[in-house]
């Protein structure tokens, strides 16, 4: 499998991430999976603390034991359990995170984590703290790289402008092609992108129209639009999972797509998915189907 740079960082990630939410929380189960995506060429896993009340945390530790020098591990910071478990709030404070990496290192049983990430955040928040945690976490030789997960560009915009992060995660497919924006700026900036739901909610798989009935469309999409557009797709006899994976991965922005996968089979649809070449011209053609959107709000 190849790998991208993650920014400018010097840590270099498979084109297809592991991402970890979806894993089992039954240890030997999830390490199963994970020895899998390891064999298929895998190196680069992320996960958070937030996930299973920091259980995936554990089980993705426990499944990369015996490899840790071999992958990037990346993980998220921001959000905090309340007391009882039935919800969480935000926290991005310097304290906050200092004391969390902690949890979670022991959680993943490592001493240092590759790339270390804010989880949200909005204007409101005071960032140049959260980003002086992660400056210091550097230094301490506890984080090798930092980033953000956002959707928001005027969060993202200012966590760039303020930092050295390495990478911004953000939802980004065919049917949600927002974030294309802002990849140059993200770039000028010394970072890539990562990207979660790249099948947007396996809409681009060969359950398409299954799943586009069940719905009530997609982003800004109507449901009517939305089967209308993916019956044009399939009639022109195309692997939708293939084209979906290639048309993020054409961005030379972007330097890891992030798949989940809770068994080995959904694994290997990911790799086959991947490993099918899909023509530049095919690309082309689907560009033009597609709806060319852009973030509404949360802009400067």
């Amino acid at each position: 499998m190849k790998k991208r740079e993650l920014g400018n960082s010097g840590l270099f990630v498979s084109e297809i991430g592991l991402g970890c939410m979806s894993l089992p929380t039954d240890k030997n189960a999830a390490k199963n999976i994970v020895d899998a995506a390891i064999d298929q060429g895998i190196s680069y896993f992320d996960t958070a603390d937030l996930y299973d009340r920091g259980k995936n945390e554990e089980v993705v530790g426990y499944s990369l034991k015996g490899v840790r020098d071999q992958v990037i591990l990346a993980t998220k910071v921001g959000n905090k359990w309340n007391s009882d478990g039935s919800s969480w709030s935000w926290d991005s404070s310097k304290i906050y995170i200092k004391n969390q990496v902690k949890e979670s290192l022991m959680r993943l049983q490592t001493d240092y984590i590759d790339l270390y990430q804010l989880h949200g955040g909005t204007m409101d928040d005071n960032l140049n703290e959260a980003i002086d945690a992660f400056e210091e976490l550097k230094k301490e030789g506890l984080i090798r790289a930092y980033g953000i997960s956002s959707i928001r560009p005027n969060v993202i915009k200012h966590f760039l402008e303020n930092s050295h992060a390495s990478s911004v995660m953000m939802q980004y497919s065919m049917l949600d092609r927002r974030p294309e924006e802002w990849f140059e700026t993200i770039s000028s900036y010394g970072a890539s992108v990562v990207t979660r739901g790249s099948l947007a909610k396996g809409l681009l798989t060969d359950e398409a129209i299954t799943r586009a009935s069940a719905s009530e469309g997609y982003g800004t999409y109507s449901k009517a639009e939305l089967l209308e557009m993916l019956q044009q797709l399939q009639s022109d006899s195309i692997d939708l999972h293939s084209v979906a994976t290639a048309f993020v991965l054409k961005n030379p922005q972007i330097s890891s797509i992030l798949a989940g996968a809770s068994s080995v089979d959904q694994l290997n649809e990911t790799i086959r998915a991947y490993k099918r070449t899909v023509s530049d011209e095919r690309l082309l053609e689907v560009s033009h189907l597609l709806k060319q959107d852009v973030y509404n709000e949360h802009r400067d």
